[in-house]
C-alpha cells in the first residue's frame, strides 16, 4: 500500500490528541488514529473532573504547592507552575466547545467546585460524576465538524517511521509517522507526515487489576523506547485507592470526589475495628490524604486482616445529594444489587495512571525530530512521585496545546518526509500457536501484580526481571516469524513497558511517592529522576 501523506499524524484519540487536532486544523490537514473506536481510551473514563484556580480564595502557588507535596518533590517546577498557570484558560476553551460543566449553586461561583484528595481548595470543576465521558463528547464533535481532520478507528500503531525506513537513510532520527495494523483490511499500512504526535495513553494493563481500558498497553511509550527517545520514572505507577471490588466487574473506579464529599473508609464486619474508620491511623488527612497514601493504607488493612476489600461508605449523606453527585456510579451500582444510599461500597485499589513515560519539554517536543507526545504517554515533570487527583486530563489539554503551538510555530522548519519504504509482509506466515500470546499476557500481569505492586521488595522487583526477560525473549523469537495481530502487538509493548517499569523500580534505591520499597523504606534527601536511555 503506498503511504498516505498528512501534514501532521496524532497517534490516540483521547482529550490530549484532539486537543492538538483541533489545534493544528485551522491550515492543516490532521490524521488522527485510534486503536479501537474513536471514544475508547481512557479520556472518556474519567469521572471526577479538572483541576483548576477557578475559585477567588484560591491561588496557582497553592494548587503549585498542593501538585509538588503529592508529587514528593519530584515534580519539575517550572512544568507544574507552566500547567497550573494555563489550566484556567483550557477550562474556558472547554466550556466553549460545549463541555456542560456543573454550574454553581452559590452567587457568583460559575461553576461548582469539589474538592479530592491531596488538594487544599475546592478546585475541580467537573459532569457530575462523569467528566471524562462529556470532554470526550465535546471535542469528538469538534474534530468530527472540522473538514481538516480525518478520524480514523481501528489502527494499531506498531512501531514509528524514523528515518531509518525511508528509501534513503539520513540517520538523524527524525520521526516521519507510523506503521499501524488496519483491522478491517488486515494489513499494515504506513502514515507519514512532518510531525507526529503521540497521546495514546499509559500502560495500566500491564498490571491484573487496573482502571484503565483495555487498550492502554503502553504502545506510544514502547514505540518511543525503540525509536530511540529516553523515558523516565517509569517505576512511579499510581494504583488509585477505590476500584470496586466485584468478580465481574473489574475495572469500575469509584471516583476520587466521592472521598471529597464525606465518603468514609471503613472495615468490614466480622473484623476487629469492622464497621469503624482507619484512615485516621495512617494520616491525618485522612479519607483526603493523596492516593498514595490511602492505597497503601488499604492495602495494609487488606493484608493484615486477610480481606478482599474495605469499604467505602457514604450512605450517611442524603439520598438526593448522593444521586445528584454521583448519578452514574449510583446507578452503575443499582445493576449490581449494591444501593449507595442505603450501604457501603466494597473497594479495593488497582493500577490507574503511568506517572512516567516518554520525556518532553514544555513544547511537548521529545528527543526525536519530528516527535511529539502529550498526556499520559509523556513524562513532562508535573506530576512527579505521584499525580494529583484530577490534573490528568488538565495536563492532556495544556500539553495538547503546547504541541499544536510548537508545530505551528516551526512549520517552515519541518522538511517533508521522504519515501518511504512499506511494511514487509512477505516474509511472515500465520501461526498455530497463538496461545502463547494469551498465556503470556496473563503472566506478565500477574507478575506485576504480584512483584512490582504497591509495595515492592528487592528480591520481588529481581524475580520480576528475571521473569520479564525469559518472556521477552520468546515473545521477540514469535514476532519475528509470524504475521503481526493486535493481540501480538499489544504483547510486545506490554514487555516492553513491563522492563521498564521494572528496571526503573530496581535503580531507585528509596521510597518515594507511589515507589514504596521495603529494603530502602526511607527517602533521600535529594529527588531525582530515574532517566532510562535506549
Amino acid at each position: 500500500m503506498p503511504t498516505e501523506i498528512y501534514d501532521v499524524v496524532i497517534i490516540g484519540s483521547g482529550a490530549a490528541g484532539l486537543t492538538a487536532a483541533i489545534n493544528l486544523a485551522q491550515d492543516k490537514s490532521v490524521l488522527v488514529l485510534a486503536k479501537g473506536a474513536i471514544n475508547g481510551g481512557s479520556t472518556s473514563w474519567a469521572q471526577g473532573g479538572i483541576a483548576a484556580v477557578l475559585d477567588a480564595g484560591d491561588t496557582f502557588e497553592s494548587h503549585v504547592h498542593d501538585t509538588m507535596i503529592a508529587g514528593a518533590g519530584l515534580n519539575n517546577r517550572e512544568t507544574v507552575e507552566f500547567v497550573v498557570s494555563n489550566a484556567p484558560g483550557a477550562i474556558d476553551r472547554l466550556a466553549t466547545l460545549g463541555v456542560p460543566f456543573n454550574a454553581g449553586a452559590d452567587f457568583g461561583e460559575r461553576w461548582h467546585l469539589t474538592q479530592e484528595g491531596g488538594h487544599s481548595h475546592r478546585r475541580i470543576v467537573h459532569v457530575d460524576d462523569a467528566t471524562g465521558a462529556a470532554v470526550q463528547a465535546a471535542l469528538t464533535r469538534a474534530a468530527e465538524a472540522n473538514p481538516n481532520i480525518t478520524l480514523m478507528p481501528d489502527m494499531v500503531a506498531i512501531d514509528l517511521i524514523t528515518s531509518r525506513n525511508a528509501e534513503k537513510y539520513s540517520g538523524d532520527g527524525h520521526v516521519w509517522g507510523v506503521y499501524a495494523f488496519n483491522k478491517a483490511t488486515g494489513h499494515v499500512d504506513a502514515f507519514a507526515g512532518r510531525a507526529t504526535i503521540l497521546a495514546t495513553g499509559g500502560a495500566g494493563r500491564t498490571y491484573l487489576f487496573s482502571t484503565a481500558p483495555r487498550g492502554a498497553t503502553g504502545d506510544g511509550i514502547a514505540m518511543a523506547w525503540r525509536a530511540g527517545c529516553r523515558v523516565s520514572n517509569m517505576e512511579m505507577n499510581q494504583f488509585h485507592p477505590t476500584c470496586l471490588y466485584n468478580l465481574e466487574v473489574k475495572n469500575f473506579l469509584i471516583t476520587e470526589a466521592m472521598r471529597g464529599e464525606g465518603g468514609l473508609l471503613k472495615l468490614p464486619p466480622g473484623v476487629p475495628g469492622g464497621g469503624k474508620r482507619f484512615m485516621d491511623r495512617h494520616d491525618k488527612r485522612g479519607e483526603l490524604a493523596p492516593r498514595d497514601v490511602v492505597a497503601r493504607a488499604i492495602d495494609h488493612e487488606i493484608k493484615r486482616l486477610g480481606l478482599d476489600y474495605v469499604h467505602l461508605d457514604i450512605s450517611h449523606k442524603p439520598p438526593e445529594f448522593i444521586k445528584e453527585h454521583f448519578p452514574t456510579i449510583y446507578a452503575r451500582l443499582l445493576d449490581l444489587d449494591i444501593d449507595i444510599t442505603k450501604e457501603p461500597i466494597p473497594v479495593v485499589p488497582a493500577q490507574h495512571y503511568t506517572c512516567g513515560g516518554v520525556i518532553i519539554d514544555l513544547n511537548g517536543c521529545t528527543d526525536l525530530p519530528g516527535l511529539y507526545a502529550a498526556g499520559e504517554v509523556s513524562e513532562s515533570g508535573l506530576h512527579g512521585a505521584n499525580r494529583l487527583a484530577s490534573n490528568s486530563l488538565l495536563e492532556c489539554f495544556v500539553f495538547g496545546e503546547a504541541a499544536a503551538r510548537h508545530i505551528d510555530a516551526n512549520w517552515d522548519s519541518l522538511p517533508p518526509p521522504p519515501p518511504i519504504r512499506p511494511w514487509d509482509e512477505s516474509r511472515v506466515t500465520d501461526s498455530d500457536e497463538e496461545v502463547i500470546v494469551k498465556h503470556n499476557w496473563a503472566e506478565i500481569r500477574r507478575f506485576m501484580w504480584d512483584y512490582v505492586g504497591i509495595v515492592r521488595t528487592t528480591k520481588r522487583l529481581e524475580r520480576a526481571h528475571h521473569r520479564v526477560n525469559l518472556l521477552a525473549q520468546e515473545v521477540d523469537e514469535y514476532y519475528g516469524n509470524f504475521r503481526v495481530t493486535p493481540d501480538l502487538i499489544e504483547l510486545r509493548n506490554l514487555l516492553e513497558v513491563a522492563r521498564l517499569i521494572v528496571r526503573s523500580a530496581l535503580y531507585r534505591k528509596e521510597s518515594r511517592g507511589l515507589h514504596y520499597v521495603l529494603d530502602y523504606p526511607d527517602m533521600l534527601p535529594l529527588a531525582r529522576d530515574t532517566v532510562l536511555i535506549p
